[in-house]
């Protein structure tokens, strides 16, 4: 299907220039926002704690904002998710992640009696005798759950003293349920203790404060990720589109040939930087299914560049008498076509994705509709310029230089 008649060209490198300072413009814009002002980082990179809910009676995001703020919960976001099935579907965000902190660790060492082995910290018999210390104990990261290990096997009277000993602890509650603390494996002397997490105590702090004919009985989904295992997360995000990156300009060196790496990567480039200027512009939430699309991004508007590099390295040989310049407006407008309708069948998936779905697949149709309308004018506007400049300046023009190649006389042997 031919969109465009046969045989026609467009001028594309005769704007050139126009397009180039245009992106330049645009690219400098986002990297200044970026570093300014910053992205949105959802969980998955600073780390909080994000909690959906669907409450049973309309309410205002102001109001579930302030009973969090006074519930001591820090910077809270609440966001409304569009939901006909569940039409007071909110995503609740707040920075706390473990329900345990440094000065609560110690008092729970204090009441569960429990020490480290090295000398002079023995603990006082009559509080704390030698059948009720564990040997062992750790703090789940979220802070909702604490194992402890003992060199016998507690019985029922010890479970309770530990219950006991746990709600003397400011700060910490216990689970609902007969069986906590319980014991998981009778062989090691392992118990739990399944204690309330953050999420927990902000589905509390908002049942008081609303009412329980308001907020639901069970959240539809709690999440939390600690601030270093963001930052981890956030730095491999990163370095995995750097990455990505040097690997495609070697693909691209070897598959065809060096002169066109530089546009690939740096059309590749411009696509990233754009779609994160839009992120910060529009203050979306920058999360780990961003990442996921950037990557797939960088794919598809590879093979949209390849198509054309592949076609101007066809026709080098074909059309000796034409320059770069030349060669590459004829083999932009032959492949027009293509691009045009390739880019609108894949609009049409986005599209049903961003209005009919929620969640994951959401953030990633937004940054791949983004990158979509982007990726076909740097492929035109950006690549193939940069390729003819490094043609021209590194190269000489070789194959395309625009002067015809010059014809052998024939010579007659003489007998």
């Amino acid at each position: 299907m031919e969109l465009f008649k046969p045989g026609r060209q467009f001028n594309f490198m005769g704007q050139k220039r126009i397009w180039l300072t245009v992106s330049a413009v645009l690219c400098l814009v986002s990297i200044v926002l970026f570093v300014g002002k910053g992205l949105n980082f959802g969980t998955d990179f600073r780390g909080g704690t994000e909690i959906e809910l669907a409450f049973k009676k309309e309410v205002d995001s102001g109001v579930i904002m302030k009973s969090a703020k006074d519930n001591h919960f820090s910077e809270p976001q609440v966001i409304h998710v569009e939901d006909k099935e569940k039409p007071f579907r909110y995503m609740l965000r707040v920075q706390e992640v473990t329900a345990i902190d440094d000065s609560m660790l110690v008092d729970i060492h204090d009441a569960l009696c429990y020490a480290s082995k090295e000398p002079g910290q023995d603990l006082p018999e009559d509080r704390c005798p030698k059948s009720v210390q564990p040997t062992e104990l750790k703090v789940s990261p979220g802070g909702d759950k604490i194992s402890l290990r003992f060199d016998q096997e507690p019985d029922e009277e010890q479970l309770k003293h530990i219950a006991a000993a746990m709600r003397t602890v400011k700060g910490v509650e216990l689970r609902d349920g007969k069986e906590n603390p319980r014991i998981v494996s009778s062989r090691d002397h392992k118990v739990d203790i399944d204690l309330k997490s953050k999420g927990d105590q902000l589905i509390d702090g908002l049942r008081i404060s609303l009412g329980s004919d308001v907020v639901p009985d069970e959240p539809l989904r709690v999440e939390w990720i600690g601030p270093k295992a963001g930052k981890l997360l956030r730095d491999a995000a990163f370095k995995s589109i750097g990455i990505s990156l040097l690997f495609l300009m070697a693909y691209i060196a070897i598959r065809y040939d060096m002169r066109f790496a530089p546009g690939a990567v740096v059309s590749l480039a411009h696509n990233i930087i754009i779609v994160l200027g839009v992120y910060v512009v529009f203050d979306f939430e920058f999360t780990l299914m961003t990442v996921a699309s950037l990557l797939t991004l960088l794919g598809y508007s590879l093979n949209d560049t390849v198509v054309i590099y592949d076609r101007i390295r066809e026709n080098i040989g074909k059309h000796r008498s034409k320059n770069f310049t030349e060669l590459i407006n004829q083999n932009v407008s032959e492949t027009l076509s293509r691009t045009v309708l390739t880019g609108f069948v894949t609009s049409l998936v986005l599209i049903a994705y961003l209005v009919f779905t929620r969640g994951a697949i959401w953030y990633f149709s937004l940054a791949f509709t983004i990158g979509l309308v982007i990726a076909p004018y740097a492929t035109i506007f950006v690549a193939t310029p940069v390729t003819e400049f490094v043609d021209r300046r590194f190269f000489g023009g070789l194959k395309s230089s625009g002067q015809k190649q010059p014809v052998r006389k024939r010579e007659t042997a003489v007998v």
